[in-house]
């Protein structure tokens, strides 16, 4: 059988729950996103880039009916409609240094409560490390239910290399993968930039995705 050749083809991530492999690292995130209900109807998510967030935001919104924002799009005006069901605000920690996307996200927080949907938000660290200078957004942060997506184990790390693949409509052979969860950086995105730098030299030199590419790529910096 002749082997797969790599493609200049689109990307495209699977956000389905189907696409979200569930291992120790990451079950009790993926336990509170399937809950029927949150302690005071808000749950902050955490974990490093790559790790799933976005992911499980998209699962969340699929079964609630909810929608997602990200907190940089975040406007005073929008929120009297976004408050109307289940909503996600994503990336929060990155309007620390803009008091007007924390005013507009302090009022989504509470009219959203009010009106007795949930309320999601995610950022990589811990709540206590957001640091929102509105003192009053950030005591409420701190107030809701967090969980914490961890670093990936080998079970887990080998289906995010797996799903970076299938994303790019890549098929490498399994040992291509044993060798990078073995000798790769142990991240998330280290993973996704690991996947993104094989299928690009790959293209580049119109040669499929071997464990001698994967050790050559691991071994040399300047590709």
């Amino acid at each position: 059988m002749a082997e797969q050749l790599s493609f200049d083809l689109p990307a495209k991530t699977a956000l389905g729950r189907e696409d979200f492999f569930v291992s120790p690292a990451n079950a009790l995130a993926v336990a509170m996103i399937s809950a029927s209900s949150w302690p005071g109807n808000k749950l902050v998510l955490t974990g490093p880039a790559g790790s799933g967030k976005t992911h499980l935001a998209h699962v969340w919104a699929g079964e609630t009916g909810g929608r997602i924002v990200n907190a940089r799009d975040l406007t005073y005006d929008a929120v009297p409609d976004l408050a109307t069901g289940p909503i996600a605000v994503e990336d929060v920690p990155f309007v620390a240094d803009d008091l007007e996307k924390q005013k507009a996200l302090f009022h989504l927080h509470n009219l959203t409560l009010a009106e007795g949907n949930t309320l999601l938000m995610t950022g990589r660290l811990a709540p206590r490390f957001w640091e929102m200078p509105l003192p009053d957004l950030q005591s409420r942060i701190q107030g809701a239910h967090h969980v914490a997506l961890d670093p990936p184990d080998d079970a887990l790390l080998c289906a995010v290399l797996a799903k970076l693949f299938v994303d790019r409509q890549l098929s490498p052979k399994p040992e291509v993968i044993s060798y990078l969860v073995n000798h790769m950086d142990r991240r998330f995105d280290t993973a996704a930039q690991v996947v993104e730098r094989l299928d690009r030299v790959a293209l580049a030199e119109k040669r499929t995705i071997t464990r001698a590419l994967a050790i050559r790529l691991l071994n040399d910096d300047t590709l």
